[in-house]
């Protein structure tokens, strides 16, 4: 708008023009008699009659002057009535609940549902891990899309581990060092996997992770049984420090890794159930009657077992570590943070292998109905402000690539 001195300036030389035109006409009345001025000066509303005053360049130039002035000046005024723009301003909040609501909706596009944890930190000393109310997870595709629903976001079960008396160099000196499971490298892999082309079990691990220690024994334990029950399954171990390649050749992303293969290639998804000799034989044997049922259909024998192709159901789904994340969060109005993570209570994260590539789909505050809750939703006319001025969700459909 046009500034207040303007329209204070012009109302001045009107004044000085008005004062310039009466101080012409003083000098044209100067031989007044002294009669007259006495009864003039009574006169708060004297006129010069028109015949009695004379043009005066100076005075042409100020009333111009004036002229486009007030031009100027209507101008302006009406069209910065007319002309609407935008201001930003800090306002209190008056709202005097102790939490306020946020609302996020992450796609976690090469992270599996398990190992994604929902935090929040904040100023007030609050530090909630792993949070599972009001969360859901989906699984997805390869195309990133959503495929199958993972549930609400439970809290992940502690798996059993076995506990064994012997350590692992008394398990090797009970059988004079001759180990049942196969430690393997990227040379002795390919063979290994042609030898028990069929079926192949490999924990792929790191000698500082403790989940792979305690789960060592119970992995040679498990590895003798196998043998000694005569079931042809390949028993291996792959040192994931000591092969770095190897092991992100087969995107090892968390450790210990227990990775089922037939004819010679994984199949996922990988196991995570209880950590023990009985969990992991029974899983064996699942998975050896998986494949008889496949091999009778291929003959076309099929099984008038109307349950049997749920039992198998869990083997048969295509498998990717992608994981849409939603849900909202009832935090408190101080300064804090809302963290998404890889962490796992039944894994150590590989950290070389962990691509948290993400997109924002939806990170905002309040209620998610418009008529309901958001401060900024009461606001007049709210709806008709430009959405690039809103600032209700600046994050949303942001993407976050990790290299």
């Amino acid at each position: 708008r046009p500034s207040p001195n303007i329209a204070c300036s012009c109302y001045l030389v009107l004044l000085f023009t008005t004062y310039i035109s009466k101080s012409n006409a003083m000098n044209i009345n100067g031989g007044n008699t002294s009669r007259r001025r006495a009864v003039g000066s009574a006169d708060m509303y004297r006129h010069v009659p028109k015949e009695m005053t004379e043009a005066t360049k100076i005075g042409v130039i100020m009333s111009l002057l004036s002229v486009i002035t007030m031009f100027v000046l209507f101008f302006c005024e009406t069209y910065a009535f007319a002309l609407t723009k935008i201001t930003s301003s800090v306002e209190v909040d008056e709202n005097s609940e102790q939490l306020i609501r946020l609302n996020f909706n992450i796609t976690m596009y090469d992270l599996h549902c398990d190992l994604v944890s929902v935090d929040v930190w904040d100023s007030l000393g609050t530090n909630l891990q792993n949070i599972t109310k009001d969360i859901t997870k989906w699984n997805l595709d390869l195309n990133g899309q959503k495929k199958k629903f993972a549930g609400r976001n439970a809290e992940i079960r502690p798996v059993q581990h076995e506990e064994h008396k012997e350590t692992m160099q008394e398990l090797s000196d009970s059988v004079g060092g001759d180990m049942a499971v196969m430690d393997l490298d990227p040379e002795k892999l390919g063979e290994f996997l042609e030898t028990f082309h069929d079926q192949a079990f490999i924990d792929f691990y790191a000698p500082w992770c403790i989940w792979c220690q305690r789960l060592a024994p119970t992995w040679e334990k498990f590895a003798r049984e196998i043998k000694a029950q005569g079931i042809n399954v390949g028993v291996g171990t792959v040192d994931c420090v000591a092969n770095p390649q190897m092991c992100k050749d087969q995107r090892i992303m968390a450790f210990p890794t227990l990775r089922w293969y037939e004819n010679g290639k994984a199949a996922t998804p990988d196991y995570r159930g209880d950590r023990t000799v009985d969990a992991l034989m029974e899983y064996v044997k699942k998975r050896g009657k998986n494949i008889e049922r496949k091999k009778q259909e291929e003959q076309g024998v099929t099984s008038k077992d109307k349950y049997a192709a749920n039992e198998f159901s869990e083997f048969e789904e295509e498998h990717h570590p992608g994981c849409l994340v939603a849900g909202h969060l009832m935090v408190n109005r101080v300064p804090g943070n809302f963290h998404m993570e890889a962490r796992s209570v039944n894994h150590e994260i590989n950290a070389a292998m962990t691509n948290l590539t993400h997109r924002v789909n939806d990170l905002s505050f309040g209620s998610t109905d418009p008529t309901s809750g958001h401060v900024l939703h009461m606001i007049n006319h709210f709806s008709n402000v430009p959405e690039k001025f809103k600032h209700t969700n600046p994050m949303k459909d942001k993407f976050y690539p990790t290299y």
